[in-house]
This record gives C-alpha cells, structure tokens and sequence, in this order.
C-alpha cells in the first residue's frame, strides 16, 4: 500500500493547543507527524529506524563517503534522521536542536519508542551556532539543517543562517541543507549565496522526484565523489545499502 493511503487511514492521537497546529496520526503500520497538516515526519512502528521519505535518503548520502562520530542535526521533527543514524552505529553521537518544546515533547512521547540515545536541546537554530562558534567545542563532522524555511522570510535571516552555518564549517566535515517547497529563485538564491561563502567544499543538490524538497550537500573537496567506489571501508551502511545508495548519488547535480 502507498504511503498516501496509510496517511488517508490514519487516525489521531494528538493535537496542540498551541497557534502552530501540530497533530500526530498513526494507523496499524506508521505513525506521522504534521504541523498545519504539512507531513513532516513518518515512522515505521515495527522498524522505528526504517526511513520512510524520499527526501531522506537524499540527505543521508554522505554517509558513502565518511564515518561521522558526532553530527548535529538543526530541526527535529519526528526524529527519522537521528533514529536512524543512532541505530546505524554506536560510535554515531547525534544532538538534536529544536526550537519548539511542543515537538521535543512529541518526540520524547511518540517518536523514541526504543529510547535511543539522542540528546535533543531546546534553542533557535541561529542562536545555537553562533554560540557554537564562540565556544571551545569538540569537532563537528556533519551539520543536517531542516529550518531553512522558518528563515526564508528576509534575504537578511537567510544569509545569517548560511553564514553561522558555514562558520561552524570544517574543511573535514559536511553540510547538509534541505530546501522544502521553495520556488527556483529562491534555491538559487541559496546556492549562490553558499559558493560566495566558502570555497573549501563541493556543493551538490538533489530534486526529489514527485516531492518539493531540494537537498544541497557541502562536501570535502578531497571526497572522491565523482567516482564513488563500489565498495569501501570508509563506511558504516551495509554493503546492500551502499551499493544502492550510490546508484542514488549518481543522480546529483553540481552547483559549483
């Protein structure tokens, strides 16, 4: 059965009482969560680390390239990104930074039903990295930012965030941005902003099929992406899943 079909199926189990609406659906197989009946997030009940949207796949593919030891991930949601990078591998510390403490509590209440050891904190995007940045801390190998959109109100707050974003940078490390529902000029609009900003990585996006999103990756320029290897031990996926997953990267689109 198609997911859209599940969702046609699903019956509630919570609503805020707070001015951004926030309700979570389930049905026998999934459980989803929606912010003014937008679907931000699906999990899979049996297989709570299953990823279940496209647009996900799309932003984990770095993975075929490095083994992160501590990522931040900017925009919580229902959790499928940290879910599924704390059961790929132990060594694998994910901080989640969310805004809203409706949501954490969701998460905390819903979303970890296997209590997975993800830290979640509760602070504005912005704010956290330019903290960051001040702050003597250990080495961030990936930041995965998903709130892009709340910033995409003024020229001005898009550019503080990709600033902070590529402040906190390491030549080592990767970025991650998903784009969703944003028309072309406004894509463009952040992509040329991210190559004025730095000159250290690969940008590469992926348009997702039948979806809205758009996914950029801020990429070490020394990671081979232009040939990915058939196998490799710089990794934590599966073979199966590494084999498929690059059949996916080939599809990227170069925006340096």
């Amino acid at each position: 059965m198609k997911l859209t079909q599940h969702v046609n199926q699903g019956r509630l189990v919570y609503l805020s009482n707070t001015a951004d609406q926030i309700t979570i659906s389930e049905n026998e197989y999934y459980r989803w969560l929606a912010f003014d009946d937008v679907i931000q997030s699906v999990m899979h009940l049996r297989r709570p680390e299953k990823l279940t949207l496209p647009h996900h796949y799309a932003a984990l593919l770095p993975l075929l390239f490095f083994k992160p030891k501590k990522v931040i991930e900017l925009g919580l949601g229902g959790g499928n990104l940290s879910r599924f990078l704390s059961t790929l591998h132990p060594d694998i510390q994910v901080l989640s930074i969310e805004f809203s403490q409706t949501v954490i509590d969701c998460f905390q209440c819903y979303f970890n039903p296997k209590n997975r050891p993800i830290v979640v904190e509760n602070s504005e995007a912005l704010v956290w990295l330019q903290q960051l940045q001040s702050e003597t801390e250990s080495p961030v190998d990936w930041h995965i930012c998903d709130v892009y959109q709340h910033h995409a109100k003024s020229f001005q707050s898009r550019v503080d965030l990709l600033t902070a974003l590529i402040d906190n940078l390491q030549d080592n490390a990767c970025l991650t941005i998903n784009l969703p529902d944003l028309d072309d000029q406004e894509i463009n609009l952040c992509l040329t902003i991210l190559r004025q900003l730095q000159n250290s990585h690969h940008i590469i996006y992926f348009h997702i099929p039948r979806y809205l999103n758009v996914v950029i990756h801020l990429l070490p320029k020394h990671w081979m992406i232009d040939n990915v290897k058939k196998r490799s031990k710089a990794t934590y996926l599966s073979s199966v899943q590494y084999l498929r997953w690059r059949k996916f990267f080939n599809q990227h689109m170069s925006a340096n």
